[in-house]
């Protein structure tokens, strides 16, 4: 599902470049679970970043199912994303203004799926907020709201899903709930899933760990 190789990002600050990712090399399989760990700064969210398309490397490849994601231009990217991508974020990445039922149609509408509301309302349901539609995201709470962005992440049945620090800012309790879910929703609908933590015992749930410090994977 996923073949990155030699991957290498770099930014320039000032006079100086420093190295994000170094030479960063590896595959995943479909279906699989992996969790990307290391500490604050290693690199983990620039990989995913890479990983979906949305930043470009200064060297080296990344094919999803096949596909050359930097042999494509950013609307053949976007394309491929809206196609085969689902993501969770650490901040939830909700629209304010749309309703939980709007946030959740929203990748539907942009696929030309039709029925989105139906759909939508069904994965809402799945993730226990049958009662919460009508909610804008200030009034629901953290975990509902992330609640809302796993219906959102799978709404579209997504071949591989990215989840950067999912828990980050939930409390231990629903936390838990919010991984189990994600999981149980993974499990169902056969996704590869990548998932960026820097919890330990989260990572040991998946069925393989990628370990980065200094941007570089470690044996």
């Amino acid at each position: 599902m996923v073949r990155v190789a030699h991957l290498t990002k770099q930014v320039t600050t000032g006079d100086s470049k420093l190295t994000i990712l170094r030479d960063v090399s590896f595959t995943i399989a479909a279906g699989e679970a992996v969790a990307v760990i290391g500490a604050s700064g290693s690199g983990k969210s620039t990989l995913l970043g890479l990983l979906a398309g949305l930043d470009t490397p200064t060297a080296g490849t990344v094919a999803v199912d096949g596909e050359d994601l930097f042999a494509l231009d950013e609307d053949g990217r976007a394309a491929l994303r809206g196609r085969l991508l689902g993501f969770v974020f650490q901040s939830f990445n909700l629209l304010p203004a749309m309703t939980a039922l709007e946030n959740v149609m929203l990748p539907l509408e942009l696929a030309g799926i039709p029925d989105a509301a139906a759909v939508a309302r069904e994965s809402l349901t799945r993730v226990g907020l049958a009662a919460r539609l009508t909610h804008y995201p200030k009034q629901l709470s953290g975990g509902e709201q992330q609640r809302v962005a796993i219906a959102r992440a799978f709404v579209t049945r997504p071949s591989l899903l990215l989840a950067d620090e999912p828990t980050g800012n939930l409390d231990a309790a629903t936390g838990a709930e919010i991984i189990q879910l994600m999981f149980d929703l993974n499990r169902e609908y056969g996704a590869t899933l990548i998932l960026v933590t820097h919890d330990a015992e989260l990572s040991q749930r998946c069925g393989r760990v990628l370990h980065l410090a200094g941007g570089m994977l470690q044996p």
